[in-house]
This record gives structure tokens, sequence and C-alpha cells, in this order.
């Protein structure tokens, strides 16, 4: 039984691993400033690898900031996937994720400046949270729980208020958090057609605890 992998399989996990540090160091300047024009030198440094190395996996700084923010998104999405397996109700699924989304604002703050800053031009990204969010609205679509007629249309409403959401928190954190994402999510769920008492009641359930 070998003891170490083939030379080919050692080259290709360096690789993703040094493509890996690249996004890293790009989400945390992201996170930090949000200032796309440092360099690539300074990038570099940052991910803790050679220069030379940028070109390896990235065109361009565009490439790898647009790199940076899905990596983001998709961290985001699989958070909220996990905390929310199990759950059969859309709109109990709609007004968990706004609810879960207020409380990482504490817990994945770099995540959140992330949404905050970059997240408008994602709202109908083919990954992160806009194909799990389409994919809950025609759910509800499709079993009458929601009575909207377009779910990207729904979609856009759904991710602006969201987006709104993550902005406040962030920037007034003496606000409660979990309050304020209640009601917002009960706004949204209204909006889709939920009866105003059962929006209530499903936005005040108690969260899934933590797998």
């Amino acid at each position: 039984m070998p003891t170490s992998a083939p030379p080919k399989n050692r080259f290709e996990r360096r690789r993703a691993e040094t493509r890996q540090a690249l996004v890293r160091a790009a989400r945390q300047i992201l996170a930090e400033t949000g200032d796309t024009s440092a360099s690539i030198q300074a990038i570099a440094e940052r991910a803790d690898v050679g220069f030379g190395s940028f070109y390896n996996h990235f065109e361009s700084k565009t490439d790898l900031f647009d790199a940076a923010v899905t990596d983001a998104l998709e961290e985001f999405g699989q958070v909220i996937d996990e905390r929310v397996e199990g759950i059969e109700d859309p709109a109990e699924l709609v007004a968990a994720g706004f609810r879960l989304t207020a409380r990482m604002a504490d817990s994945h703050p770099e995540l959140m400046r992330i949404l905050r800053d970059r997240g408008l031009a994602q709202i109908h990204s083919e990954r992160g949270l806009a194909p799990r969010a389409l994919r809950d609205l025609e759910r509800g679509m499709a079993s009458g729980r929601f009575a909207c007629t377009d779910a990207t249309t729904a979609l856009s409403a759904m991710g602006g208020t969201l987006l709104s959401l993550v902005a406040l928190r962030l920037a007034r954190p003496d606000l409660d958090g979990d309050e304020t994402a209640s009601d917002l999510a009960e706004m949204v769920l209204r909006m889709l057609g939920v009866p105003p008492d059962d929006a209530r009641e499903v936005t005040r359930c108690p969260l899934p605890n933590p797998t």
C-alpha cells in the first residue's frame, strides 16, 4: 500500500492550495476594505505565494475577486443549508434564511461584509445563494404555498430585502437582530402570498439547532 499520493496528485493538491490561498487573501481584502486596487504583488504576499503563481490560476485581478465573492457566497449558502436541513415548508425555509443571516453578522462578519458590498451583482448568479433561493421559491410556487407568478421577479425582491437586512445589521449592531430579521421575513412572506397570521407564526417559530 503506497504511503504517499502519486506526484500528479501532490501537484494538483498543491495547485489547489495555492489557488485557495489567493482566493482567501482576496476575501480578506474585500472584507477589510472592499478595495480591489491592491497590487497582484500585495495579494501574493498576503497569500504567501510567489508572484508568478498568480497567473497560473487567474488572468486578472478581476477574475480573482470574482472568484473570491463566489467562494464567500457559496460558503454562506453551505452554512445556511446545514442549519435548515430537514425543513420542508418553503415559507419556513425563507424565514430561517433571513433569521440565520442576521445571526451570521456576529458569527461570520467577513462573509456578511462581502455580501453587503458585493451581493447585489450576485442576486441572479448561478452559484452561491441565488440558486438555493430560487429553488425554494419554485417549490413554494409549485406547492401553492407562494402565490407569486414569477420566481425570478420574486428572487429580485427577496434578495434585495436580504441585502438590506445585512446592511442594517452591520450598520446598527445595537438593534435586535433576531426581531429585525423576523419582521423583514414576515414582510417577504406576505409579499409572496402567505396569509398574515401564518407569516407571523412561521417567522417566530424556533430555529433549528446547529448540527
